[in-house]
């Protein structure tokens, strides 16, 4: 499964947790430039997760648009391991 994360200037050891349910490549966009809006979710994307402390409305609901577009998995946590784990476990159990 390939995962985009959007949002936050480093990840940490986030990508670590992410393996632990699954996920074989990361890919993060950090949001600092505007033109981050107009970028599009590359085709090999399982799932998108929104680190919606660290990002701003526009760029939220543009990424919230195109994955409901792509019918992706959409997950909204803050960057912390436990809010992550939890929203991961509420997508892969369904």
């Amino acid at each position: 499964m390939t995962v985009l994360i959007v949002g936050a200037d480093k990840l940490g050891n986030l990508p670590q947790e992410l393996e632990k349910h699954g996920c074989q490549e990361v890919i993060h966009w950090d949001c600092r430039k505007p033109t981050a809006r107009k970028k599009e979710i590359p085709k090999k994307v399982d799932m998108v997760v929104v680190f919606h402390d660290f990002i701003g409305h526009d760029m939220m609901n543009s990424i919230k648009e195109k994955a409901k577009k792509l019918r992706l998995p959409l997950v909204f946590s803050k960057r912390s391991i436990s809010d992550i784990r939890k929203n991961l476990i509420r997508i892969v159990n369904g």
